[in-house]
């Protein structure tokens, strides 16, 4: 196999233990054994020990990749002409891909250089999404960015058992009403202060106590 065959063979077998590392930790909790991850992707152990050494390797590039897809979604928010599509795009889109199925293991890995810039990309262009659609009048004036963030977590939970095309039926009718509920001027005040950023990225240190 040429050199080139051997890259594009490497990426093939990386793409799928992302796909089953994914599937296995959302579904089986953050503590099941790499190896249920290596059978998923139909790959042997050594081929997962050759690219990620340690489960905090493969966490730490799934979340990486959960945050760059937010940086996608917020980028494709901002080129929406229309304040509210882009903002209810936006949500809809990392709903979708689950943007936050991962957050869980906060506090439980260690946060590299590489994963604290993009989430600060990330929350950066989520807040001018958020701002715009507010000061359009389309969003309600009391809603922030980590709100939002913390709605499309909630949403990004997957359902108890194997995928189920009704329960993703669901999913997105209760997302809609959620979207409702995000519009302006927004009938019930909301309780208390909204999260701060200190607390929201809090989570992701490790409790040495």
């Amino acid at each position: 196999m040429s050199r080139r065959g051997r890259q594009a063979e490497a990426a093939r077998n990386d793409l799928r233990l992302l796909r089953a590392a994914h599937e296995v930790f959302t579904t089986q909790g953050f503590d099941a054994p790499v190896s249920a991850i290596a059978k998923r992707a139909g790959l042997g152990m050594g081929s997962l020990y050759r690219r990620y050494r340690t489960k905090e390797e493969l966490l730490q590039r799934l979340c990486l990749i959960a945050m760059e897809r937010v940086v996608e979604a917020a980028s494709a928010g901002l080129a929406e002409d229309d304040p509210w599509e882009g903002f209810a795009g936006y949500v809809r889109a990392c709903v979708g891909f689950g943007s936050g199925a991962l957050a869980p293991v906060a506090g439980t890995i260690e946060v590299t250089g590489e994963m604290s810039r993009t989430a600060r990309q990330a929350t950066e262009l989520a807040g001018r999404l958020v701002a715009r659609a507010r000061e359009a009048g389309a969003l309600r004036a009391d809603v922030t960015e980590l709100d939002v963030s913390l709605l499309i977590e909630q949403f990004s939970r997957p359902a108890p058992g194997p995928p189920d095309e009704l329960q993703d039926r669901f999913k997105q009718r209760l997302l809609a009403v959620a979207l409702d509920g995000l519009r302006a001027p927004g009938a019930t005040p909301l309780p208390g202060d909204p999260p701060s950023l200190d607390w929201y990225e809090g989570r992701w240190t490790p409790d040495t106590s």
